[in-house]
Formats: C-alpha cells, structure tokens, sequence
C-alpha cells in the first residue's frame, strides 16, 4: 500500500511509509487500533522538534506615539528567531503579555496564538497518531474560538489547546465538554466569564446547546414556546430545547469566570493569572430547570452548570447531531443516515466509558460505508501541505508567510470568526478563489519561496529521473495514482520532455505542479 493511497490519504495528514506497511501486514483495524490509542499522540521525535523549533518574530521599533493606557510604544525593532514557548508553558506566562502597565507590539501579543498554529502545522507533517491529529482538528472546530482577535482568547490559546482538546478527543465526551466550557478561551470568547447573577449571558448556553451538543435541529422554540408542551418534557425527557432551556442555562454557569484583575467586593481583587476560577457570589444560586429537570436551589459549588453539562451530554440528540458531524467529517458530506443512526448507537453505548469518542471513530472508519467513499472529501489546505512535505522529502519549517497562505485557501488556522466552526465541506474548498490558491500554496512549497524546506524531488523516486518527462510520468503515479502526457505539464514551465533533469528546483517545480491532479486534492 502507498501512503497516499484510500484509507490513509483519508485519515491522515501525512502518513508514513510505517503506517502503509502496518495497514498492509495487520489490516486496517489494527493499525487503527493503535492511532486511537490516546498514549500514542505523539512519536519519538515530536516533542523534541517541537521543543527544538524556533518561528521568527519581526516588528519595527516603536514610534514614541501614546497608548491608551498612558504608556509610549517605545521599543526597540525586532527581528529574531524564538522557540515555541508558550505552547508548553501554563497559562499565567502568556497571561502576563497584557499586563495593563506595559504596552507592547501587537506581534507580541499574537505570539501564543502563532506558536499554537505554528505547533499545528509541525503535529500535521510529524505526528505518528494521525488520526488522533484528525480528531484533535475536528474538536476545534466542533468547539470553535477566534483565536486570533481579542488577546485575552489569544493568551488562552495554547492552554485551550493543550489542556482542553488534546487530553480528551479520543477520551469520553461529556469530559471533555466540561474541559471545554471551563476553558478560559471558551469563557471568554463565549462572554461567560462576565456572567453572574441578575446579569447573566446567554451567549455560552445559546451555543452549549445550539452548536456543542443537542444541536440546531433540536431546537423546537418555532412549535412550543412553554417547556411542558415540549414532547416528552412531562416524563424528563425533552425532545430538544427552546429558549428557556437557554436562558435556565446561562443561570446555571454564572460564576464561571477567569482571573484577570476583576474586583469581587471592595476588599478583594482577584490575581491575574487567566486561569479558571469559581465565585460562589456571582453565582445565580436560585432553582432552574433545564431540559425538564428541575435543578434545586442553592446547590454546591459548579453543580448547577455540571447539571446542565450531563443533561445536555447524555441527550439522544446530542448523540445523532456529533456523530453526524463526525461521518461528514471522516466519511463524506452526506452520509448514509444508517451509518449516522448505527455510529449513535455506539455513542450512546460508551456514553460512561472512557474511551467512548475512539470507539466511535473506529465504528465510522470499519464501516463500508467508509469504504465505499473514496474520492468524496478534498483534502484540507494543511492535508495538502504536511502530505506534499511528506511525499516530497521537505523536512517543513512552518513560517508566517505559509500560514498566512493557508488562511489565503480558506483554513486560517484557529481563525474562524463564529462559534459554529469552519465548514468541512466540498463546495467550501473547492471554489474557483480556494482552488487558485491551492495550486499556488504547492508551487511555493516547492520553490521554497517561504523558506519551508527544499523538496527533494530528484531522489523522492525510485531511481532519480533522468528526463523532465520521467519526472512527470513518476510524480502523477506518485500524487495521482495514474500517468499521463508529460508535455501539457512541462510546457508551462517550459520544458521539453526530453531535456535531461538534473537541477533540484527544476524538479521540484514538476512535482508542484504534478501535485495540482484533481486525484492528489480529493481523497
């Protein structure tokens, strides 16, 4: 089997020549076995490379102009080489870039949620567990934030990111719901962190069950406008949600909030550190009732809102609208409704274990309805970067001006500007703009216009092409599956398909563009 060959090309970013060996001697099942387990996220050379990377940072010196806070931008211009620091580090050390008595470059202030993107793009080309990598992308879209606009969710990225998505998206969801709604970047970008008692906000229980779990077609306030005419509410179990539900949400999670400085009372303040934090005295401590379930006054601390959280986890409809979500993503835009049906069964199943979101994965994966899709969903912008990297040899360096590019074909990563996440869609990516700056994005990578890596097109085949129209001929086998007339291809770079090949870049320019086949852009 090839790397690049149905499944890995659909369950991977870049899949190794280990993985096609292990699918060929073990079977798919077992090789899947592995990838969902969660202590094999990483590979042996991963934390090291990341630990070792470093990502440029460049701004100009400041200009002695005031700022708001009464400080200058004065500082010196920067241009230098820095590690990945905050990825790794707790919340407080990037929490400390807005601290109100200092005024800096906004590069530093967008410095974490570039380090996360940056981090992103090295996992996609290097991780063994690809398929975790997968599952970790569709959590962040599932869970969406703008991680790169309001600076407190900036400072909170990388703490999002490592402490909320990764421990959990092969894990048990109602975990990880709560790993989410804790999150400072959820609770902030969500508004909740300013939520309490007689001024709560709607924005958190609105997307909880609108976009987190129940889902929009279970929200039946255009029928019933009185929770007890909801079918099923008089026995506890609620078809889905109106507005109510919402509102009785909102109240539960008051008092959920960051420490960022905010005065409590006039004798205390708390610290600022971005971390999560409960205040009993902003908590709307009244009886609600969610989802027909009565939740009693003046409950322990957090009960409330981890009330809500297992209603809303524990929902049927919560079970058909993620895995929904879940085959679009793996499988294809419309998928059978007897996967989604059979895949909710098994969610439902492993609802209390806690590896119940793996056992869902590899249900949709060893489905034949995963099978019978080959050729149904285009491959991801950062697919197309980590798989071109992998097939080509670029030992990849992600740098500003490849994300950027990245966000040019429609993937900014952690840059979605609304809570329902980015679209996974076909018609999404392959529109004529995205189409253009896909096939830019891999003539780039292969001229090393970025400063990415040189693809090592010459010995990335077997034998080294001796001719321009060998070169074609092997790298259409290699990203397309099938050759073809090598002269329409070289004739834009002009080119005979006899010329004898020996310049590297020369090369890399055919595999860029031979990396263009419809074939190698949908899986």
């Amino acid at each position: 089997m090839d790397v690049l060959d149905f499944p890995l090309s659909r369950l991977c970013y870049a899949a190794h020549s280990e993985d096609a060996a292990e699918v060929e001697r073990s079977g798919l099942e077992a090789w899947l076995g592995g990838q969902l387990d969660g202590k094999n996220a990483g590979s042996p050379d991963l934390e090291p490379r990341l630990r070792s990377f470093q990502l440029q940072i460049k701004y100009a010196a400041g200009n002695g102009s005031p700022a708001p806070n009464g400080e200058t931008r004065n500082w010196p211009a920067m241009d230098e080489m820095r590690p990945l620091g905050y990825v790794s580090a707790p919340i407080d050390a990037a929490w400390a870039l807005l601290d109100p008595k200092t005024v800096r470059p906004n590069e530093e202030y967008q410095r974490p949620y570039h380090e996360v993107a940056a981090a992103t793009v090295i996992r996609a080309v290097h991780a063994r567990a690809q398929v975790y990598e997968r599952v970790v992308a569709f959590w962040h879209d599932h869970f969406n934030v703008l991680g790169s606009d309001d600076r407190r969710v900036v400072c909170a990225l990388p703490s999002y990111d490592r402490d909320a998505i990764r421990p959990h998206a092969l894990g048990n969801f109602r975990e990880l719901l709560e790993a989410t709604a804790a999150s400072p970047a959820m609770l902030l970008y969500l508004s909740n962190a300013n939520s309490r008692a007689g001024g709560d906000n709607e924005n958190y229980g609105r997307e909880l069950l609108e976009l987190h779990t129940l889902g929009r077609d279970a929200y039946l306030n255009d029928r019933y406008d009185r929770w007890r005419d909801v079918p099923g509410a008089a026995e506890g179990s609620p078809a889905g949600y109106i507005d109510e539900d919402v509102y009785e949400a909102a109240r539960a999670f008051t008092g959920w909030t960051v420490e960022s400085g905010q005065r409590i009372d006039a004798a205390t303040e708390l610290p600022r550190t971005g971390r999560f934090t409960y205040i009993e005295g902003w908590h709307d401590g009244y009886q609600k009732r969610v989802l027909a379930t009565e939740l009693p006054s003046y409950a322990p601390p957090m009960a409330d809102g981890r009330k809500v959280l297992d209603l809303a986890a524990f929902h049927p409809a919560t079970a058909r609208f993620v895995c929904l979500k879940l085959c679009r993503a793996f499988v294809s835009d419309r998928p059978p409704q007897s996967l989604v049906e059979n895949a909710a069964k098994v969610w439902t199943e492993n609802a209390k274990k806690p590896d119940q979101i793996a056992a869902v994965v590899k249900h949709i994966v060893l489905s034949k309805e995963f099978a019978a899709s080959r050729g149904a969903k285009p491959r991801t912008p950062l697919a197309l970067v980590a798989s071109f990297a992998r097939v080509t040899g670029i030992d990849l360096a992600p740098t500003m001006p490849l994300m950027n590019q990245l966000a040019q074909c429609g993937q900014k990563l952690f840059g979605w500007p609304t809570p329902d996440g980015r679209p996974t869609g076909a018609d999404y990516y392959l529109t004529p703009e995205y189409l253009r700056e896909r096939w830019v994005l891999l003539a780039r990578l292969a001229a090393n216009a970025w400063n990415t890596g040189q693809p090592k097109a010459l010995v990335a085949v077997e034998g080294g092409p001796q001719r321009a129209g060998d070169a074609v001929e092997r790298w259409l086998r290699r990203f397309a599956g099938q050759g073809a007339a090598a002269a329409p291809f070289l004739a834009a770079l002009g080119m005979d398909p006899a010329q004898p090949l020996t310049d590297e870049k020369r090369a890399a320019q055919i595999a860029g563009l031979c990396a263009a086949a419809p074939q190698f852009q949908i899986t």
